[in-house]
């Protein structure tokens, strides 16, 4: 229906039906052969061979991997939670540590914006669903010493 919309220069309204679905387990089975790549197949190697049939091999990295894991931190509240988030990027916004924020919705980017933007304010931008349209920008600024980017789950995909 959008389509029609666009074409006859009309209002384009919001679809509202789903006419229909398939889960992306049913889609990859209607194919003979299946391959891909990615950094996490490992830990889903038991879904791949269950469902799909497919075994994964690991390629050994080019280099040792530096990454410092770091056991999970728990907080008794939500409050206490978002907090400690505020406080750990504004230490490594002070070492000039470019940080990137996952959250779940835009409503939690947005409340982490708000905390940000009180005093001490934390120069950041917000990447999400409402400002798709400067994604490009935004990425391309995510990297540079000190910069602060909060995305939903809509970064990084693909």
């Amino acid at each position: 229906h959008q389509a029609v919309e666009a074409k006859e220069g009309v209002k384009i309204e919001r679809e509202n039906q789903t006419l229909a679905t398939i889960t992306f387990q049913n889609y990859f089975r209607m194919y003979k052969k299946l391959g891909g790549m990615t950094g996490t197949a490992d830990t889903e190697a038991s879904e791949f061979a269950q469902i799909y049939n497919l075994d994964v091999t690991v390629i050994p990295t080019n280099r040792s991997m530096i990454r410092d894991d770091r056991a999970d931190l728990v907080y008794r509240t939500a409050a206490e939670k978002w907090k400690a988030v505020v406080e750990e990027i504004r230490e490594a916004q002070a070492k000039g540590q470019p940080v990137l924020v996952g959250t779940v919705s835009i409503e939690k980017s947005e409340m982490l914006s708000k905390m940000l933007s009180r005093p001490p304010m934390v120069k950041h931008v917000v990447l999400n669903a409402k400002y798709h349209e400067r994604e490009a920008s935004i990425v391309a600024q995510a990297g540079r010493k000190g910069a602060v980017t909060i995305a939903t789950n809509m970064a990084g995909r693909g």
